[in-house]
């Protein structure tokens, strides 16, 4: 069996059209998923970007592996499992085509060849599909033959939304100028608010007012990178790796667009956020949707006992292949608990049903300290409830409270680790706010 990782950096799970999105973002990966199985309440206990990929690629939480922020100076410990190097140990040929090796977190290790076609750019996260899929498809067709484990990473959706000029009104038909639209009213308070205006914006013709503007842009990005993905898995069909081939596309976070006060960004515990897509194409498996709630910590184990390799008991997650392969309907668990420690200081437990967000400190936007949302009710978690609803928010913010001091207790952390790290990008936009 070999293993395609397709990962799509910054896709939220809900402008895609097979997680019911209203707009054609995603024709390729609409049709990949009527081949798979759907996940359709995958969570990122994790965000952003370093801690997320050192969730996937350990099977643990941040509060076990240890790297809690985005941009801090911890390291892949060794002492945690690592998907590739098990892949590579189990005599699986490694390749990632991607760009997070640079950082000092050790994401290249165990990868015989590591691909990074973004090198030339000053901004790495702007090499397009077309870019990563030059270097992606030929090393397939060269090494296809061999049983491979490969990593994809794609960057299309993050900012700044810049699309091919032929995709920026594809689903938008406004005045993205019009004076009378105050919709991005507040940007300039979000910590890359002046930086977007003075940068971003000045390439989109200037004085941007519509925030849906920018929104269609997102979208415009997912769909230009569906192409992308689109040609990748032709190429596997193509060389006929289809029914040989495990194939897993993901994101490692969301994005809000202008809600909750943050513009174009992927800082906050909101679904938006921590929602991710989740498809598998196995050759095993008919399609099929899984509705109960799975987390980041369970694809590493998935991908290992996909391939009949052995799940170390340092993995934290569950494996995934009997919901995959329709063997099992019973619920994987009864909530996830995430936390960011990047822009905001913050933990959350997810349910089926309800969210509950814990802030450890006081965060720019004044937000509450905790609260709480019938994501049944109010799925776009705009009307906090913990007041109205004091009894669901005790409840779960005790849940809470215990797993966090289980896992500390359990890896000999005698603070929360949030505290513990401090903020690292929200480091330098909070203290200038902070009295002298």
């Amino acid at each position: 069996m070999n293993v395609l990782v397709i990962v799509v950096d910054t896709l939220r799970a809900d402008h895609l059209g097979c997680y019911g999105y209203e707009r054609a973002t995603s024709p390729n990966l609409d049709a990949f998923a009527a081949d798979g199985v759907v996940f359709k309440r995958m969570i990122a206990p994790a965000i952003p970007t370093h801690p997320a990929f050192t969730t996937i690629g350990t099977g643990q939480y941040s509060i076990t592996h240890g790297i809690v922020s985005h941009g801090g100076n911890t390291g892949l410990p060794r002492t945690s499992p690592w998907l590739p190097t098990l892949m590579q140990d189990a005599g699986f040929t490694t390749c990632a085509v991607d760009n997070l090796a640079d950082w000092r977190h050790g994401f290249g290790r165990s990868y015989e060849f590591y691909v990074d076609p973004t090198s030339r750019r000053k901004l790495h996260i702007k090499g397009d599909n077309r870019e990563i899929n030059s270097r992606a498809i030929p090393w397939l067709e060269t090494h296809g033959s061999e049983p491979f484990y490969m990593m994809v990473h794609y960057w299309d959706p993050h900012t700044p939304y810049l699309p091919p000029r032929a995709y920026r009104t594809l689903f938008y038909k406004g005045d993205p100028h019009d004076p009378a639209n105050h919709s991005l009213d507040g940007m300039d308070r979000h910590p890359l608010g002046k930086t977007w205006r003075e940068t971003w914006f000045t390439k989109l013709g200037g004085n941007i007012t519509d925030a849906e503007y920018i929104a269609a842009l997102y979208d415009g990005e997912i769909r230009y990178c569906d192409e992308g993905i689109g040609q990748l898995l032709k190429a596997v069909d193509r060389l006929g790796l289809r029914e040989s081939t495990l194939v897993v596309v993901m994101s490692d976070h969301g994005e809000l667009m202008y809600r909750h006060g943050v513009f174009f960004d992927h800082h906050g515990l909101y679904d938006g956020n921590v929602r991710i897509p989740f498809i598998v194409r196995h050759p095993e498996a008919g399609p099929g949707v899984v509705e109960h709630l799975a987390a980041q910590v369970d694809i590493a184990p998935t991908v290992l006992d996909a391939c009949g390799l052995e799940i170390p008991k340092a993995m934290e997650g569950f494996s995934l292949v009997p919901w995959i392969r329709g063997e099992s309907a019973e619920p994987l668990r009864d909530f996830v608990v995430c936390q960011e420690c990047t822009w905001q200081m913050k933990w959350a437990i997810r349910t089926l049903t309800h969210k509950f967000i814990l802030a450890r400190e006081e965060d720019f936007y004044r937000t509450p300290m905790r609260e709480l949302y019938d994501l049944g009710a109010d799925p776009a978690e705009l009307h906090n409830i913990a007041g109205e609803d004091p009894g669901t928010a005790e409840r779960l913010e005790g849940q809470l409270e215990a797993w966090i001091a289980d896992k500390m207790a359990a890896n000999g952390l005698s603070e929360d680790p949030l505290v513990a790290s401090g903020l690292t990008l929200g480091r330098a936009w909070k203290e200038p706010q902070e009295p002298a």
